[in-house]
């Protein structure tokens, strides 16, 4: 590979890296910010409280225009598992960055 050409190459992942750091920068600063939300919603799902709320839109108790999303059993539970699935994923991707970059 010629000079020019490594050169070229090489900016480009310089680019490429500088964006993506960038961008999951950002991302993480909302995940940070969302993170007490998260532990709300997980102490919530499945409390008293919870199991409250449900009885009451069961039986009709509601208003009928209020959003209640929360209490249908697949969204905050899958919400909870993808955020411990992404926990581990950044886990996994800490380490290997860690291990690339130190020879390990």
């Amino acid at each position: 590979m010629e000079q020019t050409e490594r050169i070229q190459l090489m900016e480009q992942m310089l680019d490429k890296a500088a964006a993506a750091v960038d961008e999951l920068s950002a991302a993480l600063d909302r995940y940070d910010q969302a993170r007490e939300a998260i532990r709300t919603l997980d102490e919530y799902y499945g409390s008293e409280a919870w199991k409250d709320d449900f009885r009451a839109d069961e039986e009709g108790l509601l208003p009928a225009g209020l959003k209640r999303g929360v209490l249908s059993e697949d969204a905050a539970w899958n919400v909870l598992a993808d955020n411990r699935e992404l926990t581990v994923r950044l886990l996994e991707t800490a380490a290997q960055t860690l291990r690339d970059r130190n020879g390990l």
